[in-house]
């Protein structure tokens, strides 16, 4: 049985008279088995990428010297031996420059051990330019062109000031080739250098507090990248002449403004990103779209989403639901919000709670920080988001949670902090029960 895309779209459709914002959650699940909802991907989709190329993309500068290097090496290794024999693999070391130490390669018991040969020799010293670690990497990700490309970035460190217009750059260049997911290990590197990196090629960003982490936080990345089995997907919109889209966002599992991502296909159609998708996936999109406003009685069709695979120019529709808008004089209908709307509407409201709560704690604005801080709390008790509600009691000590109430704690480990700042955009489902 094939895997097959499902499509469902939940919303309020009812708008009162002058009204012109739709919101729409799209929930897409990749599923096992037929589905009379869903579509099932043409057999090309499966045979025709050229496997998955995992690449490791690792910092030696000084500052990983000592036990950090060591702890990386080690788990390189043991990720090395882990590679399934249908995949492949290459390893890119970074400084003041970035050296491919191993590169494309199948992930043959003999390649596996020239690469263990490799990693040995890796030492650790120089500054830190991670554009030309992006830029070698681009290099060998380019050689499987068909493949399923995911990398995993590895730091302890701030990237050389000297180095941010080349950053951006190589980074247009890397985007839609490659997935990559970004690590800090310790506390000395900066959250927004590598949530700019992760954001801009659709992965994640994470703390691993100390070296004895690494090998586990590599083995789960390794997982998730090589359970991948469908890449080149776009979230294409269609909408009517004279709307706009304000607003497109993935909302779960974490929350990626995908709005500036946008590539034009033709007039009122436009592509967004999503990368690889794996078996019995499931993920949610927050659209909204400001149409033409509609006298009572009118009905229409105010978006249509789908999920489009492309390959040598053909492309196939894989998933797709309607977005629609109906004006009605019926107070009941047009004043009721979809609970699935309210909810991603409040956990986009908790994670930017805690961004700026965090900033305002660290410029010492303690009232301002206290209020975020206490609302992000009280969001994060509504909407059952028990992970982010734990990380928020590292930082604030929680008089009652259902109002917010809340006292800022005066000593607060760092890399708590920088855990808070890192997994403040994961969200949470909307609890069955709320269904």
């Amino acid at each position: 049985m094939s895997d097959q895309f499902k499509a469902e779209i939940f919303q309020n459709q009812y708008l009162p008279q002058g009204a012109r914002e739709v919101d729409a959650i799209m929930t897409i699940t990749v599923e096992k088995g037929d589905s009379a909802m869903g579509y099932a991907p043409p057999e090309a989709i499966a045979t025709t990428n050229n496997g998955r190329l995992f690449g490791i993309i690792c910092d030696t500068s000084g500052s990983m010297g000592g036990d950090k290097i060591h702890a990386v090496k080690d788990a390189m290794t043991k990720i090395v031996n882990l590679l399934p024999d249908d995949a492949h693999f290459f390893i890119v070391t970074g400084a003041g420059k970035a050296t491919v130490v191993f590169p494309v390669s199948p992930a043959t018991t003999e390649k596996k051990q020239e690469a263990i040969a490799a990693i040995k020799g890796i030492l650790a010293n120089g500054g830190t330019l991670m554009s030309t670690w992006l830029t070698q990497a681009l290099t060998q990700f380019k050689k499987m062109p068909n493949a399923i490309r995911q990398a995993l970035l590895l730091t302890d460190g701030q990237n050389d000031d000297s180095d941010e217009k080349s950053l951006k750059q190589v980074l247009l260049e890397c985007e839609g080739i490659f997935q990559c997911d970004c690590r800090g290990v310790g506390t000395d590197w900066r959250v927004a250098q590598l949530q700019e990196i992760a954001s801009k090629l659709l992965g994640t960003t994470d703390i691993i507090a100390n070296a004895a982490m690494i090998e586990t936080d590599f083995r789960t990345i390794l997982e998730k990248a090589m359970s991948k089995n469908v890449s080149d997907l776009a979230l294409r919109l269609w909408t009517p002449q004279g709307a706009k889209v304000l607003f497109c966002k993935q909302v779960s599992p974490d929350i990626v403004d995908l709005t500036h991502r946008n590539k034009p296909v033709k007039p009122q159609l436009v592509d967004y990103p999503t990368g690889a998708w794996g078996s019995n996936e499931s993920r949610d999109y927050h659209f909204c779209i400001e149409v033409n406003a509609g006298n009572i009685g009118d009905e229409m069709l105010a978006g249509r989403a789908s999920l489009v695979y492309t390959l040598n120019g053909i492309e196939t529709k894989v998933a797709e639901a309607r977005i629609l808008a109906t004006w009605t004089d019926n107070e009941a209908q047009s004043t009721k919000i979809d609970r699935r709307v309210a909810h991603y509407t409040g956990q986009a409201e908790l994670a930017e709670s805690i961004q700026e709560g965090l900033e305002a704690r660290a410029r010492n604005d303690i009232e301002l920080a206290t209020a975020k801080l206490g609302k992000a709390v009280k969001l994060a008790h509504e909407s059952g988001n028990e992970a982010t509600a734990k990380l928020l009691k590292t930082v604030v000590e929680v008089e009652d949670a259902p109002t917010g109430t809340v006292r800022l704690k005066r000593e607060v480990a760092k890399e708590d902090a920088m855990a808070l700042e890192t997994r403040s955009t994961k969200t949470t489902r909307i609890p069955k029960s709320a269904n």
